[in-house]
């Protein structure tokens, strides 16, 4: 199963709406199963650091089929440290990634940049709730 562009894109999108509803400011990264991006938004005015940090928990979550702040905990065991360093240090281990699954199998997952650590998480499950 490969996560479509359409499919990304409405993610996207339900993302954004999320963060308008809630008057922040987002990036929204939606990646594949293999952390390759597919689909970005940046809000105006969004912080630009959030565009790094979105598609870091988008990598994360899919990488681990899980949302990124279950990772958070564990962010400086040696294995995990070891994961992302091998991987080229792209994940981001805290709050506001959110795995895609379709059918019971992960085919991506979507980062979210920009609010506080819950108010991301709540866009990227926004997000994913779209499919």
């Amino acid at each position: 199963m490969t996560l479509t562009l359409e499919q990304a894109n409405a993610i996207a999108q339900g993302a954004v709406a999320k963060a308008q509803e809630m008057n922040i400011r987002i990036n929204v990264a939606v990646c594949d199963i293999g952390g390759r991006l597919v689909a970005f938004q940046r809000m105006d005015n969004a912080m630009w650091a959030g565009v790094y940090g979105s598609q870091g928990k988008a990598v994360a979550s899919a990488a681990f089929g899980r949302p990124s702040g279950d990772l958070t905990e564990r962010a400086g065991h040696p294995t995990m440290t070891g994961i992302r360093v091998h991987e080229g240090d792209h994940m981001i281990l805290g709050q506001g990634g959110m795995p895609i699954i379709q059918d019971g199998l992960v085919i991506g997952a979507v980062g979210v940049g920009g609010g506080t650590a819950q108010e991301d998480e709540d866009c990227a499950r926004a997000g994913v709730e779209q499919l």
